[in-house]
């Protein structure tokens, strides 16, 4: 299924180097979607290492680009060696692009690259009240369990196939092409 996102949106994956625009992504959430995101109050020291520790982590992360800016990003991490089959995702969108379609194809692409890592089970957890992440989540079949005040959501995955693998190959290489003409435009820019 094709998303509809904004026009000149493009979902594709961060690739190395380009870590500071998933930060500077977080760093521009306003306060109520940074708290849905991070699950409560946190400072702009807190997102600046936490952008360290997910890529250190080996975390994939999917944005969702308008114009050469991240104004939505995803994240998928394994559990732990506990869990080797298990993964988690969370969900960022910037105020404006909100309600546009762009958590669905996000996390739709998440849904995939963790389909094609082998993860059996998708875990996103979310505030109690965070009604947005619940009805996205909801939207893919979750199944929800409420809990002390948050929400965990959990999706199962189908196993890869020469399908699945050629979608994400297919969306890699456009992300990648997409990247190589933003960064080529904003050299001639400069």
């Amino acid at each position: 299924m094709q998303d509809v996102l904004p026009e000149g949106g493009v979902i594709r994956k961060l690739w190395i180097g380009e870590t500071e625009k998933y930060r500077d992504h977080l760093l521009r959430l306003d306060p109520a979607s940074r708290h849905n995101r991070f699950g409560g109050g946190v400072s702009d020291d807190f997102v600046r290492n936490f952008v360290d520790l997910s890529i250190s982590l080996e975390a994939v992360v999917h944005g969702f680009f308008l114009n050469g800016e991240m104004r939505g990003g995803a994240e998928l991490r394994q559990l732990g060696t506990r869990f080797p089959r298990q993964a988690e995702a969370a969900i960022s969108v910037e105020k404006p692009w909100q309600s546009h379609g762009v958590g669905s194809a996000l996390l739709r692409r998440t849904l995939l690259t963790a389909r094609n890592r082998g993860f059996r089970l998708l875990h996103m957890a979310c505030l109690a009240d965070n009604r947005r992440m619940q009805q996205l989540a909801r939207k893919f079949d979750a199944e929800l369990s409420f809990d002390f005040g948050s929400v965990v959501g959990e999706v199962a995955s189908s196993s890869a196939n020469p399908l699945s693998l050629m979608q994400e190959l297919m969306a890699d290489h456009h992300g990648f092409a997409t990247a190589m003409l933003d960064l080529q435009s904003r050299l001639l820019r400069a």
